[in-house]
């Protein structure tokens, strides 16, 4: 049978140790010394392993069942050298890549699975759990004898047929050996070690930091998002938390490219903050680096959400966004268009990548005018040049303005603007099949309109994708993707 064990510390802690470079002989040996006790604790509790399965970045302090008393005694014993609180992070790290190795080797996610999978392997198992380990276990409600909680042990001892009564002596004298094991471990250490401060993950000088944008509309529901992260597994777990909270069926646009960082700092609190804005009108919040910026369309809800984010992210400075400044943020969205359409590979295109980057700019035009402004030329130059080498590119230009003035006028104005963007494209080489052009006037306002800030941000022109393959259409703005049926 292939031991189990060998298998996760082949797969896992390569996963965990990548680009770790100090203590690694500390980190990998309390790695070897988690495994079998994770496996014990998860065999004994299937509902803690649902339960993290939900959760973004599991800790250690759940499986200890915020036992912050026992996690420090543990981390004492298996720290050696190293600092305990690297240790702890280390540790923090592997947890779920070991559920995700589990529902691998288990063929399912289902915690039956999983421990009928651990309960296969728990001879192996046993025999690798530290002589301390017990003692351990045992304060956590779980005898290792039979690798069952206590309560299940005394469940199992009523219903067994009356000639097992007899092993009640050697029942109680384990009892006692585990008490005397729970003593040792509880006083190994010769002085208290005050409490480990948690590792804020340290943002590479070589990487981007991650980076999180989210948004709602004038009904609190989610609008845009994106999510940019070199982390595969914890991208998709965000996008599960985005999808649940605002019972949303696409969630968020994501990125997992290795220019970004593969952790957000204070990430553990990111559904807390999410619930905070599910419900709140016309938000955004960018979770980048060490600063998470809120805007909202009163000051009330951004001085409120700034007053309970602000907790929640220790390690964070939380900041409201200031007025816009129309013409440095324009600067800025160009110049950031500029670069996605000069990162699209032109021998690999796709629509997708396209819609993205022309949505990253704004194009403002003056009032009640169609001329497509002269810094945005450049831009639609750019991709007028990628379109004409891929027909698959199709793209639906639509046109919004905000709500001052007839809403008929600002409908027919709201089409000529698109109109004005395809016919650009069209003489730049575009296939005129490729594009389309609709006007919405001042439906579907992604801000208040009674603010100068609102107004400028509801004057815009989006960009949609046609998937010529499912027959969907996908909205991409600068923020996110979102399938429309």
């Amino acid at each position: 049978m292939t031991d189990l064990l060998e298998l996760l510390k082949q797969q896992v802690s390569a996963i965990v140790l990548d680009g770790e470079s100090e203590h690694l002989f500390e980190k990998n040996n309390a790695l070897n010394q988690f495994y079998p006790i994770l496996l014990s604790v998860f065999k004994a509790k299937p509902g803690l392993i649902a339960s993290l399965a939900d959760q973004l970045n599991p800790r250690l302090i759940d499986i200890f069942q915020s036992n912050i008393g026992l996690k420090e005694k543990f981390l004492d014993t298996v720290s050696g050298a190293a600092p305990a609180p690297e240790i702890e992070h280390t540790l923090n790290k592997s947890i779920m890549p070991v559920m995700g190795f589990l529902q691998s080797e288990a063929g399912s996610s289902d915690p039956d699975a999983i421990v009928h999978l651990i309960e296969t392997h728990f001879d192996g198992i046993k025999r690798a759990l530290p002589q301390w380990a017990a003692g351990m276990l045992a304060a956590l409600g779980i005898n290792t004898a039979i690798g069952e909680t206590v309560h299940q042990a005394e469940v199992r001892h009523v219903t067994e047929p009356v000639e097992e009564k007899k092993s009640g002596s050697w029942i109680a004298l384990i009892a006692l050996v585990i008490l005397a094991l729970l003593a040792g471990f509880w006083f190994k250490s010769c002085s208290e070690r005050k409490q480990a401060e948690t590792v804020t993950p340290v943002q590479s000088s070589s990487n981007q930091p991650a980076k999180f944008q989210l948004s709602t509309n004038a009904q609190g529901e989610l609008s845009t998002c994106q999510i940019y992260v070199n982390n595969a597994s914890y991208m998709n777990i965000l996008q599960n938390e985005v999808k649940q909270i605002f019972t949303h069926p696409t969630g968020c646009g994501a990125e997992t490219d290795a220019a970004y960082h593969t952790q957000f700092i204070d990430q553990e609190s990111i559904p807390s903050v999410l619930k905070l804005f599910k419900g709140v009108p016309n938000a955004s919040l960018t979770w980048m680096g060490d600063q998470l910026s809120i805007q909202t369309a009163n000051n009330a809800d951004a001085n409120r959400l700034i007053s309970q984010v602000q907790g929640l992210v220790p390690n964070m400075k939380v900041v409201g966004q200031q007025p816009v400044d129309i013409n440095s943020t324009v600067d800025n969205s160009i110049s950031n268009a500029q670069k996605a359409l000069a990162s699209i590979n032109p021998d690999k295109i796709r629509a997708l990548d396209v819609a993205t980057a022309l949505n990253m700019q704004i194009i403002n035009f003056a009032s009640g005018s169609s001329e497509i402004p002269k810094a945005n030329q450049s831009i639609l130059d750019q991709a007028a040049a990628l379109m004409q080498r891929a027909s698959q590119v199709q793209l639906t230009i639509k046109g919004f303005t905000d709500s001052v003035g007839n809403a008929e006028a600002n409908k027919a104005l709201s089409l000529k603007r698109a109109e004005a963007i395809k016919n650009y494209l069209v003489a730049k080489g575009v296939d005129p099949a490729q594009l389309k052009a609709e006007g919405y006037g001042q439906e579907q306002p992604k801000a208040d309109n009674s603010t100068p800030e609102g107004q400028f941000q509801n004057r815009r022109i989006e960009f949609e994708v046609l998937n010529t393959e499912t027959g969907k259409v996908r909205e991409v703005t600068n923020q996110g993707v979102t399938e429309v049926k």
